[in-house]
């Protein structure tokens, strides 16, 4: 035979490799039997609906990105009205001083100790709501002075009057 015909032998100092060779990988049978690093846990809403809440689509306190919080937070702030919001249904609308279309606000973005009722007069920044980016909603809502002679209720589910 000559040597362009022969077969390769392996050298006698190495050894055959195996399918099952511990040096070779092997696939997963499933991904669940992946082992994936901790996550980071985020600060979530301070908000005490957070349990009770429906995710949404709309970019939430807990959704929102960081760059979309950071160009809301260097905003104007500008004041309104509460034209309604529902502790229920976890949103409202807030009419603004200036004149306008009526601005959504989530219950994510409201602070301070009370629920918003009809109203009252509120400062907030603006964020624009994706993916379009053509709708605006209300950002770290604040309420600035209660309506007179209505009951406010606190997030803890205390009544006042006011």
């Amino acid at each position: 035979m000559s040597e362009a015909t022969s077969p390769v032998r392996p050298s006698p100092s190495t050894p055959p490799l195996s399918p099952k060779s511990p040096a070779s990988p092997s696939s997963p049978i499933s991904p669940s039997s992946l082992r994936l690093p901790p996550c980071r846990q985020r600060d979530r809403s301070p908000s005490p609906m957070r349990g009770y809440l429906v995710p949404s689509p709309l970019p939430t306190r807990r959704t929102r990105t960081c760059s979309a919080t950071l160009r809301a937070s260097e905003g104007p702030v500008f004041s309104g009205v509460c034209k309604c919001f529902s502790r229920s249904k976890g949103h409202g609308f807030i009419t603004p001083s200036d004149g306008g279309a009526d601005v959504f606000v989530h219950i994510s973005d409201i602070e301070g100790e009370y629920v918003p009722v009809e109203g009252d007069e509120v400062s907030y920044k603006i964020c624009s709501i994706p993916p379009k980016h053509e709708k605006i909603q209300a950002v770290e809502v604040t309420i600035t002075h209660l309506a007179p002679g209505t009951k406010h209720e606190t997030w803890s589910g205390t009544v006042i009057n006011s």
